[in-house]
């Protein structure tokens, strides 16, 4: 079923919601905007039969609804994604493109407070994360914009008589799963780079968090793209994201999640030849050596860890410190975690709610059995006296001496959890830091020049930081892992080119 917009602009309408700060009166508005339980499909509002409810993190309650999609509506997906593709999306030039993708980045700007309160009441996150989450979307879409004309190709040499170019196309219709913990910025990173490259999109958006994604896919209806360049199918990941992995009209999959539903979708995409993008988290290690500047990094050691509650796929969630430093070092992070407050996502607190119960309940799970096999709690935040009873909270954790083979020290808890251990040299260092079966993004500090390199390069992830720690670095910065963590690289212009494929044109002229 197509559903009209609401003919006052989506801009106007936005704007006139700003100003109001009632969360109540912001509740109610969302279908002002945005229909209250439809896919975006062509740039139009399709609805659904069945729905789901939207929880508030903050407080466990339900604030509004999204579509449950199924095949029948991925099959509409990425018929108007194909339709685009092959039509007057495929037919812009680059420079258009650029244009279109210049425009949404304006738009997201311009809109940035509402997405910014959207993002906190949907997804739980602080609003000044929102807000900064919010900034970084628009800066993807900034800079694949100006990326959309520098694909260039290459004239190969060959025999006598020939002029053989390897030109850079995209695939065609490409599918993003998008997961809830950054969903903004991790829907911006893919989308934009593909459609930056000329592809057409599907998106399957987490549950969890959808609407601030649907939000900016009205943004793009003003920005002037044309139907069906990029297409939103929101639901459960086993219904709609399953079907859209599982797609003979897909040609390329994004995927940011979980390793076991990486392997799912990785599986499904090999039933029809598609290639896969998968980035599976990590469990990511910060190396303290005795000479690091403490100052420095204690306070990014722990903004790592509670940034987002700690659901952050390059979260810092392991710190293994050099024996000599370990004492100090650990009493120094004590204080920091015993000072920090949990609370709404809309309260002045350290860290805000987790995504959902069955998250809140995973987590508080590894620490029942770390508890169970007499892991020490060194410190502990504290829950806010006014936070919401129904919230899905945890408060911040710092555990000393974790054993490296025991379960929260080898897997991602993706909470605010951080452990620690001591090494006794470099070499422990490394095999404490490559000792899991993650390898995302590592930090180092120290200020030996050569220990920098020489660790560097021996940590086997996809980024490294040197005395500081970027959780996943800027858009200009390639990011992916190895081993669990996943394969394939986004951001940056790695990312772009993983959203194109080469052709070869031989040309015999004499």
């Amino acid at each position: 079923m197509i559903i009209q917009f609401p003919r006052q602009s989506v801009s106007s309408q936005v704007r006139a919601m700003n100003a109001a700060n009632d969360l109540t009166d912001f509740a109610s508005s969302l279908p002002a905007v945005f229909p209250s339980g439809c896919h975006f499909i062509g740039n139009e509002p399709v609805r659904a039969d069945a729905t789901l409810a939207v929880l508030d993190p903050s407080t466990g309650e339900a604030f509004a609804e999204l579509a449950r999609g199924d095949v029948q509506h991925i099959d509409a997906a990425v018929a108007a994604a194909r339709s685009a593709f092959e039509g007057a999306w495929g037919a812009l030039a680059p420079m258009e493109r650029g244009r279109l993708l210049h425009r949404l980045s304006e738009a997201i700007l311009a809109n940035q407070e509402r997405l910014a309160q959207i993002t906190a009441r949907d997804g739980g996150k602080l609003l000044a994360q929102a807000r900064a989450d919010t900034i970084a979307t628009a800066r993807y879409f900034e800079f694949y914009a100006g990326a959309c004309d520098k694909l260039h190709g290459e004239l190969l040499p060959y025999r006598a008589g020939y002029i053989v170019m390897a030109e850079r196309v995209p695939f065609g219709v490409t599918g993003h799963i998008v997961p809830w913990n950054y969903p903004t910025q991790i829907f911006a990173r893919s989308v934009a780079a593909s459609l930056a490259a000329g592809n057409a999109c599907v998106v399957k958006p987490a549950e969890d968090a959808s609407l601030a994604i649907l939000e900016i896919a009205h943004l793009a209806i003003e920005a002037g793209f044309p139907r069906g360049a990029f297409n939103i199918v929101t639901g459960f990941g086993n219904e709609a994201g399953a079907a859209l992995a599982a797609h003979p009209g897909i040609d390329h999959i994004s995927f940011t999640g979980s390793p076991g539903t990486g392997s799912q979708v990785a599986q499904a995409a090999a039933g029809h030849h598609c290639p896969v993008t998968l980035e599976l988290g990590g469990k990511s290690p910060q190396l303290v050596f005795a000479d690091a500047d403490l100052d420095a990094a204690l306070p990014v050691l722990v903004s790592a860890i509670v940034q987002n509650a700690g659901q952050t796929c390059s979260a810092g969630s392991r710190v293994l410190i050099e024996q000599p430093a370990y004492r100090e070092v650990m009493a120094r992070l004590a204080k920091r975690f015993d000072a920090l407050t949990v609370g709404s996502a809309f309260a002045q607190v350290d860290c805000g709610p987790l995504i959902n119960a069955k998250q809140r309940d995973r987590v508080k799970g590894f620490l029942a059995q770390a508890a169970e096999d007499g892991i020490h709690v060194a410190a502990q935040g504290t829950l806010a006296a006014d936070a919401p009873r129904g919230g899905f909270y945890q408060v911040p954790t710092l555990l000393g001496d974790v054993p490296a083979d025991h379960a929260i020290a080898q897997e991602e808890v993706f909470g605010p959890v951080l452990v620690a251990m001591p090494f006794c040299d470099e070499a422990h260092a490394i095999e404490l830091a490559n000792g899991t079966d993650y390898g995302l993004v590592a930090g180092i500090w120290t200020k030996d020049g050569a220990r920098q390199m020489r660790v560097a390069r021996a940590l086997r992830c996809g980024q490294v930081f040197v005395n500081d720690y970027g959780a996943g670095g800027g858009v200009e910065l390639p990011f992916g892992g190895l081993k669990k963590s996943g394969y394939g690289r986004e951001k940056g212009l790695a990312g772009l080119l993983s959203f194109t494929t080469l052709k070869t044109i031989a040309v015999k002229y004499e």
